[in-house]
């Protein structure tokens, strides 16, 4: 089983989702983010960026976070992605429609783009749909998974780009499941955590 490391700034949502224990036992530690450069990330095989984290932190210690894909490693970076901490994400802001369902004859606009993908053995579009922020239009050879009928992607993984595997998506679950709101995020995460542990990425 890989072993994951989440970066970690102390926010309440942060807290809950990665204490949970059903969750906690796939994550191996939570490092916290302003002390990472005393942190040896060698032991790890995937280093999780939260969504709603302290950007300028991140920026700080982005050297450490290419040092660890260009080491062979999973990134894994959630929510908009406004920053350019990859080169080549090529992501662009949408309008976040929070209550999308409620409107007459709501459609989320999501489709698989792969669904022979291993991850849909953890997951369907279903647990995927809440709500997205913004799309990407990546440059790279990359597998886009989920994306947006006639737009762009919320979901991919970068094989291409770097030397380790870099996973990106819009999605923000962990700040939904820790701010006890959006149940799709919890049917997301029971997935999702188990496939970056020990699926095919």
């Amino acid at each position: 089983m890989r072993k994951i490391a989440v970066l970690y700034t102390g926010s309440s949502h942060q807290h809950r989702t990665f204490t949970e224990p059903k969750y906690k036992q796939y994550i191996e530690e939570l490092v916290y983010l302003p002390k990472l450069d005393e942190v040896d990330l060698h032991p790890y095989d995937v280093l999780i960026i939260p969504s709603q984290i302290h950007e300028k932190l991140i920026t700080r210690h982005l050297d450490r976070i290419h040092a660890f894909l260009d080491q062979g490693k999973v990134v894994v970076a959630l929510g908009a992605q406004h920053n350019n901490w990859f080169t080549g994400h090529h992501w662009e802001f949408r309008p976040t429609n929070f209550w999308w369902w409620r409107e007459p004859g709501a459609k989320s606009g999501l489709v698989l783009t792969k669904p022979e993908h291993d991850l849909f053995r953890y997951i369907t579009l279903a647990d995927a749909t809440w709500h997205y922020h913004g799309v990407f239009f990546p440059k790279h050879d990359v597998e886009s998974l989920i994306e947006i009928e006639n737009d762009g992607s919320i979901f991919y993984v970068d094989k291409d780009s770097t030397s380790g595997t870099l996973i990106l998506t819009t999605l923000d679950p962990e700040y939904h499941y820790g701010s006890y709101f959006m149940p799709a995020t919890e049917r997301f995460l029971d997935g999702f955590l188990p496939w970056l542990a020990e699926g095919r990425l």
